[in-house]
């Protein structure tokens, strides 16, 4: 009997017979691992641990431990729905099935929309497959049978995806009980392992995504190799769904869009634009300590000013159309960039004043698609905290390194412990979708890879998401649930120096091209506040909420001592509200409770005889009594530390 050789992960290696499969391996190193195991990797390629082993190879047998492995349970899940719907609806006809972040879909036509209903059928009977422990099988099918197999059964879909798609003349399905799928796989051995998942929804999708092709209804589902996991996952969505930042800008009457202003046109309201400038004045000041200088630029200019920069060709589809004004095309400005390089081309500049730090929280209009319009998160006008530097080649990653560290500062305000850090990079392989050189783009990176290294920063290299005139620097914040948000970008560019012909005179005389880096803290003003907003769920810190202290007059009778309190606590410079309405005390309470006011006075017959007042905190409950002055010296170190409770 012929035997082949198999390395194991540890670098042990063991001989088996030739056709040995990758389960009859887990199953001889040892029971706990042939139970857990979902899939393997032969050479660094996933397969079926029922797959024979032919040649020698390094193989990995995989457990729930590895994200690779729960993708491959996921898309046999997206098999089982798949199996389920056709059991029951078996005229429906069927489109892609892949699995998902947090786990899977599949599309389906059918000439009646899947009503919830539908889902709470679908899903038992998915639970019904899985009890019978179906193996998922691999077969290989001729490429013209596949093709007949699909014609025979009405599935126009499956067949033009095996007409596209495959290119060996023996083709890859899976069989699931009777449901059968074109697909390469691999997937687990059968569904007895696939218990915990819950059907979601229910979307629209074009086939191929392409609007002009027949519309589907896609499926998705949440699925985890333990309940457990489901369990937390589907309390984070309804943690989501309470922190949502359209629903309390609505509840707190912080914002809105208007219905006759537009989609994605932000209307801050009285107390959501409080909140805006203290975060507006906190970065002001920041801004003006590290050492730039604060502009501001039109909101329209010329169109020949974005065909130099760049834009009106490689970012044409994300800006609104120009705008004729005296026989000349103006455009909506889509980024500040292009005004703060006016500025700095203004006049010509000395290695001395360099790095010049341009900053601006400039307002932009970008076309984004009313499909992806969400909130304040995506939206069509809004302001950014941007900057533009502009320095020396031997100043470059000093820069980069004092944005960053600038970056972990706002996280630090404003109450944010963790963090990601993404390096995005261009795409080697379409150079044609990017500004400027190889050697430029090489360049560009080892001067943000070098900061973040010398940083000790730990970072995921990403290629081909870098913006088209260069890489960045994406740091990604973690909320209180644990969802992560890309809002800082710190950006080279040595693509705009170029085009805009910058200039400065270099020490030895001559002339020489700055070298320019892009950054954003925020994002956007807009952004940032809906994180915020879903991070708190509504209730800011102290030196950032709308009202800070509400004042609870017991009766009619204390309200001349709950005014001089009101007016003693404006006149130190607090945002106070006076509820002086004709309602019982806990009614008072519950209201601004519900407004999410971080401290409430209690003000009583005891209180106005000592001159005290009765504390109560939103979430601490009550504080028992004090002088006043205590309270404002206290609130004020509170305010004035921006602490974070």
């Amino acid at each position: 009997m012929s035997t082949i050789q198999i390395t194991l992960p540890d670098g042990s290696a063991r001989e088996v017979p030739t056709g040995t499969t990758a389960a009859q391996v887990a199953a001889q190193i040892g029971p706990r691992l042939a139970k857990d195991a979902l899939v393997a990797r032969a050479d660094g390629e996933l397969v079926d641990l029922s797959q024979p082993l032919t040649h020698n190879a390094k193989l990995a047998i995989l457990t729930p431990k590895d994200p690779d492995a729960v993708q491959v349970f996921r898309h046999s899940a997206a098999h089982l729905l798949a199996a389920a719907v056709l059991e029951l609806y078996p005229n429906v006809k069927l489109g892609i099935g892949p699995p998902i972040e947090n786990g899977f879909f599949y599309e389906f036509v059918r000439d009646q929309p899947f009503t919830p209903e539908d889902l709470e059928k679908i899903e038992a009977k998915m639970h019904e497959l899985a009890a019978k422990d179906l193996p998922n099988e691999r077969k290989l099918i001729p490429k013209p049978e596949a093709v007949e197999l699909y014609r025979k059964s009405n599935q126009q879909f499956k067949c033009e995806l095996v007409e596209e798609k495959a290119v060996e003349p023996m083709v890859s399905f899976y069989t699931t009980g009777k449901f059968i799928d074109f697909c390469r796989g691999p997937h687990i051995p059968s569904t007895g392992r696939i218990k915990a998942f819950k059907l979601m929804n229910v979307a629209g999708a074009y086939w191929k995504g392409d609007e002009k092709n027949p519309q589907m209804q896609r499926i998705y589902g949440a699925c985890f190799v333990e309940q457990k996991d489901l369990d937390d996952y589907l309390h984070k969505l309804e943690e989501a769904k309470r922190r949502d930042h359209r629903k309390l800008g609505t509840e707190l009457d912080l914002f809105s869009i208007q219905d006759e202003a537009g989609p994605g046109l932000i209307f801050w309201h009285p107390k959501g634009a409080l909140i805006r400038r203290q975060m507006e004045d906190w970065l002001r000041a920041e801004l003006i300590r590290r050492g730039y200088d604060l502009v501001y630029t039109p909101h329209i200019m010329r169109l020949d000013l974005w065909k130099t920069s760049g834009h009106a060709n490689f970012y044409r589809e994300n800006m609104f159309g120009p705008i004729e004004v005296e026989k000349a095309d103006y455009q909506l400005k889509p980024m500040n960039c292009p005004g703060h390089i006016l500025i700095f081309k203004s006049h010509l500049r000395s290695y001395r004043e360099l790095p010049v730090r341009l900053a601006e929280l400039g307002t932009v209009y970008r076309y984004e698609r009313s499909g992806v319009l969400h909130g304040l998160l995506r939206v069509r006008g809004f302001t950014q905290d941007d900057a533009h530097i502009f320095c020396m080649p031997d100043q470059i990653e000093k820069e980069i390194q004092d944005c960053v560290e600038f970056a972990w500062e706002v996280l630090r305000v404003f109450g944010f412990s963790e963090y990601v850090v993404e390096l995005s990079g261009g795409d080697p392989a379409h150079p044609e979708v990017y500004a400027g050189t190889r050697e430029d783009w090489k360049r560009a990176e080892d001067a943000l890879t070098n900061t973040l290294n010398r940083m000790n920063v730990p970072f995921k290299y990403i290629p081909g998401e870098a913006a088209f005139y260069g890489p960045k620097i994406d740091v990604k914040l973690v909320d209180a649930i644990g969802r992560p948000w890309q809002l800082t970008t710190v950006q080279f560019d040595f693509n705009l120096p170029r085009r805009f012909n910058l200039e400065y005179v270099g020490e030895d005389g001559s002339r020489h091209q700055p070298l320019m880096v892009h950054r954003a803290l925020w994002g956007s003003v807009e952004r940032f506040f809906g994180v915020l907003i879903e991070h708190y769920a509504g209730a800011f810190p102290a030196w950032l909420a709308p009202v800070q202290v509400s004042v609870l007059p017991v009766s009619g009778k204390f309200e001349d001592y709950a005014k001089k309190v009101t007016q003693q606590l404006k006149d130190a410079g607090f945002r106070v509200h006076l509820d002086d309405r004709n309602e019982k005390l806990q009614a008072k309470i519950r209201d601004a409770q519900l407004e999410k006011i971080p401290y409430m006075l209690i003000l009583g017959g005891k209180e106005a005889e000592a001159g005290t007042i009765s504390v109560r905190h939103r979430s601490k409950g009550d504080l028992g009594p004090r002088p006043i002055d205590q309270f404002v010296s206290d609130l004020r170190q509170e305010i004035d530390s921006h602490a974070i409770q």
